[in-house]
């Protein structure tokens, strides 16, 4: 069977010889282990058992060298025991002592192999001597002595210089005295011997330390070892071995484990054992042990060879008959893979006549494979034929949905609505005509952009997603750049399966209706002349104030025009009504951001003030009332003065309802008209309207006898320089002593000054005294800061009195400072500016209070001749937590400085706030925290201004 080039198979690696690699791999791996495992056994059981055969060599030649000093020791005390040699000795008799032991000396040099014998007295002095050994100049003989007769027992030792001795020293007893002593000296000969026998290895005597004898040759001097050969057994085969252990290995080595060298071809192990010597000797000794290992390592070697052939047959045999199990089965497996590319050519009747329709009797993996792709032909000829058939269904309903697709894009163009399809992500997807249009945007530009980013719409929050429907109204500016309202309807689009859902936007332009609807919502709560607010909308409006909460406070004002009929029938009504627009006006642009202003009709107006005590609300009254005088209303020749009576009521004191409010506001303005003497009114209590009026006699007199008997008291609060906290300028403050001496607040009185005009006088008080100190103080570099009232403004006497109290009192112009709030200020704004130009010519400087509060902008702000700015403490107290107040004061700084002018901070009342400040540019700082009030006879003693 031939196959189509396509599907051929690149010639690879086949299965058969891959599983045979890996297997040989896998197989060969643990040959290789076994082989090392059995060859590290083999070394590890030869390493143990050399190691104990050097222990058991240690030993024996420890014991032969115990065994031959006690031998020595023995003979030492026979030979001290002989009956002739006693007395002899006692009496140092030199020629009785030889005699005594002549006929021993033969038998214990033959048999015994004694090399020397010495006879000692107790003074050291050898007496007798048969045979040759060591020098008696190098033996300690004096020591020796001294050991035995003190002790009376005998001492063996060792000595290695030019050979190596045992000693045996042994007293020599007269009736239980020692008159002396026997050594006898002996070679380790025997001792040698019996190791070489012992060991079966080649024995050499390594002495280290000095040389004592310089017949010794050089190769066996071993300078690595610091020391030289006495003795050494097969000298040619051993003496190399040793000269090169030398080098490789210390002494101490050797005696702990054997040393392994390779020599010629053989393998040696080198070992050594210390002799135990005496410690008064320099020198030590040691037997060195060479032992031929050839043979045990040449078996181990023969080993693991068998063990590796061994191995490598059994890989083999193995390979070789999975090699002969794998070769039918992988064929049959061979010709299954290569017929199945042929499955996406759809040859199908090829594969089935190239698979065998018998079956084993004991199916295996590939027979079921065989099946299955048989199976898998027949199932893949059906599929092709459904996918033919199907694809001509699709082509038709495909036909079908573009025709049904045409129609709804016909239908979403001809609408004249904004319809935006949007995917999950608020991604555009679909618009039509009508959308571009308005747009002014092709579709290609608006495919793909987020829908809110183009619409301004449809913003998706916690309340509602894409899932829920969604209806909201927004502005959206088309290409002609107007301003549209869109009533949008966003809903969502399910497509049935588990895709996203998206959504559908359908938006309509109600831009027309919703301007009627303005339209006549305007004309419900406006008055047509005006453009003011109507009494339906105020009341309205004092509703909503009053419940906005249990501590809502404010105040309505009532204003009626004065003589406005005389308007109306001297020049018409037609007249009446351009001022009424014109008052209209007035108020809007003045006040219009303060409250709600309205006409409530005729020539009556309202002004709705939310969160304002009596003293705000009485300053918005002067204020109007400037405002109206202000006004030069000329009708030909005929010039008309504008005035009106303002009635004041304040909620809840003077009601709870608007109606209430209104009525006691119309309460207040009628007796402003009957006043005659200020055009405002504010309106007492109503139930305590008698208390009042008693509370109001009661200080009104309380303030004339303080000014006449001088019973205020100055207190001064200190103004303190933030950069290095210098103190030089104070504010003066007021308070009233009462007849106990204690201190009345400010806040007792001065409302009622305000109403009596008594303040003027208060104001002249201060200023008079506040001089007087001043000049006690000015040499100090103190300055004082004395606050204005409003109604002082209008003072035309106050350059006059200011100037005559200067000069009376001699008090330096220059360290005074006077305050107006800025309220005050731009109130009667060309009256502020006209006397603080005038106190300025004097050489006083000036402040402007309270900034921030009032009605003022910055504009203001250039134009006031001022020196010193004191920021309201309302933003100060809240600049930690109000990042509102932190921008306001930062405002007010950058533009006082720029207008060159310095900064003061009130009720600064902690630490935390001075570094802001500081950071901020502010100059000065004033509060609690800084410094509180104190009197000014107790802040600089001594100073008397009364």
């Amino acid at each position: 069977m031939k196959i189509h080039s396509l599907f051929q198979i690149p010639q690879r690696l086949s299965l058969t010889w891959r599983v045979i690699a890996l297997s040989s791999l896998l197989l060969l791996a643990l040959v290789s282990l076994f082989t090392w495992l059995g060859h590290e056994t083999l070394t590890r059981q030869f390493q143990e058992s050399r190691n104990q055969h050097h222990e058991r060599q240690q030993r024996e030649i420890h014991l032969a060298l115990t065994r031959s000093s006690e031998n020595l020791r023995q003979l030492a005390g026979l030979t001290a025991a002989s009956a002739s040699l006693g007395s002899p000795l006692q009496a140092g008799n030199t020629i009785d002592v030889e005699q005594a032991l002549n006929s021993q000396w033969p038998a214990l040099q033959l048999e015994a192999g004694i090399d020397e014998i010495l006879i000692i007295n107790t003074r050291g002095q050898v007496l007798g001597k048969w045979g040759f050994g060591n020098a008696e100049a190098q033996l300690p003989i004096l020591s020796w002595v001294q050991r035995v007769m003190d002790t009376e027992r005998p001492l063996t030792t060792l000595r290695c210089a030019v050979s190596c001795q045992q000693f045996a020293a042994v007293p020599v007893l007269v009736e239980g005295e020692s008159v002396g002593m026997v050594v006898l000296s002996r070679s380790l000969a025997d001792v040698t011997r019996q190791a070489k026998e012992v060991s079966g290895s080649e024995v050499a005597l390594l002495v280290t330390g000095a040389a004592e004898d310089s017949n010794v040759t050089a190769p066996r001097q071993l300078k690595a070892w610091n020391g030289y050969l006495l003795a050494l057994t097969s000298e040619e085969q051993s003496l190399a071995p040793l000269q090169r252990a030398a080098e490789a290995a210390t002494v101490d080595r050797l005696i702990e484990a054997p040393l392994r060298l390779e020599h010629t071809g053989r393998y040696l192990e080198l070992s050594a054992v210390r002799m135990e010597e005496s410690s008064e000797h320099s020198n030590s000794g040691y037997f060195l042990l060479i032992s031929d290992i050839t043979e045990q390592i040449n078996a181990i070697h023969n080993d693991t060879r068998i063990l590796l052939f061994v191995g490598v047959l059994g890989w083999i045999a193995a390979e070789l008959l999975l090699l002969v199990i794998l070769l039918g089965p992988m064929a049959r497996l061979r010709r299954v893979a290569g017929l199945l590319p042929i499955l996406a050519s759809g040859q199908f009747s090829d594969i089935r006549s190239a698979l065998p329709n018998h079956r084993h009797r004991i199916a295996d993996e590939i027979d079921i494979l065989e099946v299955t792709t048989l199976e898998l032909s027949h199932q893949l000829e059906r599929l092709e034929s459904e996918v033919q058939e199907r694809g001509s269904q699709l082509a038709e309903r495909i036909d079908e949905l573009a025709q049904e697709r045409d129609f709804v894009n016909s239908l979403l163009d001809t609408a004249q609505v904004f319809i935006v399809a949007q995917d999950s992500a608020g991604r555009i997807s679909l618009v039509n005509e009508y959308t571009q249009l308005m747009l002014g945007i092709t579709e290609a530009s608006l495919l793909g952009r987020n829908f809110v980013d183009v619409f301004e719409a449809g913003v998706f929050t916690t309340a509602n997603t894409v899932d829920l429907p969604q209806q909201e109204e927004k502005t959206l500016r088309t290409s002609d750049h107007h301003l549209h309202t869109i009533a949008w309807y966003h809903a969502p689009l399910h497509t049935g399966n588990e895709e996203p859902v998206s959504r559908i936007s359908v938006g309509l332009d109600i831009t027309e209706r919703k301007a009627a609807e303005a339209r006549l919502t305007w004309l419900a709560e406006r008055d047509p002349l005006t453009e003011l607010y109507n009494r339906r909308y105020f009341q309205h409006a004092l509703q909503i104030a009053i419940e906005r909460s249990a501590t809502a406070k404010g105040a309505v004002l009532l204003l009626d025009l004065d003589q406005f009929k005389e308007v109306n029938e001297l020049s018409g009504h037609h007249v009446g009504d351009k001022l009424l627009r014109e008052v209209a006006d007035t108020l809007f642009h003045k006040l219009g951001r303060r409250g709600v202003i309205a006409r409530l009709g005729g020539d009556e107006f309202s002004l709705l003030l939310e969160d304002t005590n009596a003293d705000q609300a009485v300053t918005v009254a002067q204020y109007i009332v400037q405002l109206l005088d202000g006004i030069g209303f000329v009708v030909g020749e005929r010039r008309h003065r504008v005035t009106a009576s303002i009635g004041i009521a304040l909620f809840p004191t003077h009601g709870n309802t608007p109606a209430d409010l209104m009525a006691s506001a119309d309460v207040a303005m009628y007796k402003a008209k009957e006043s005659g003497l200020q055009h405002w009114h504010l309106l007492s209590k109503a139930e305590n309207a008698k208390d009042e009026l008693q509370d109001r006699v009661y200080w009104v007199e309380r303030i004339r006898s303080a000014l006449e008997e001088d019973s205020f008291e100055l207190m001064v609060q200190p103004i303190i320089r933030l950069e290095d906290q210098d103190i030089k300028h104070y504010e003066v403050l007021l308070r009233m002593r009462n007849a106990d001496g204690s201190l009345v607040s400010p806040a007792h009185f001065i409302p009622i000054a305000e109403q009596s005009g008594q303040i003027v006088l208060i104001d002249r008080w201060v200023v008079r005294h506040s001089l007087k100190a001043l000049s006690q103080l000015q040499d100090r570099g103190i300055t004082f800061a004395i606050n204005l009232s409003g109604q002082s403004l209008h003072d035309e006497g106050l350059k006059q009195y200011l100037a005559e109290e200067i000069t009376a009192s001699g008090a330096d112009p220059h360290h005074l400072i006077l305050e107006v709030t800025e309220t005050a200020a731009v109130t009667d704004f060309s009256a502020a500016r006209g006397v603080l130009q005038a106190v300025r010519s004097l050489g006083c400087r000036t402040a402007l209070d309270d900034f921030g509060v009032g009605f003022s902008s910055f504009h203001y702000l250039g134009q006031l001749p001022v020196d010193y700015i004191k920021i309201d403490g309302s933003f100060i107290r809240s600049l930690l937590i109000s990042p509102d107040s932190r921008v306001i004061v930062r405002a007010i700084a950058d533009i006082a400085k720029g207008f060159g002018k310095q900064t003061i901070a009130e009720f600064v009342d902690q630490e935390a706030l001075l570094p802001i400040l500081k950071d901020y540019g502010i100059t000065y700082g004033q509060g609690y925290h800084l410094g509180k009030p104190a009197k000014l006879t107790e802040a600089f003693f001594g100073i008397n201004y009364l």
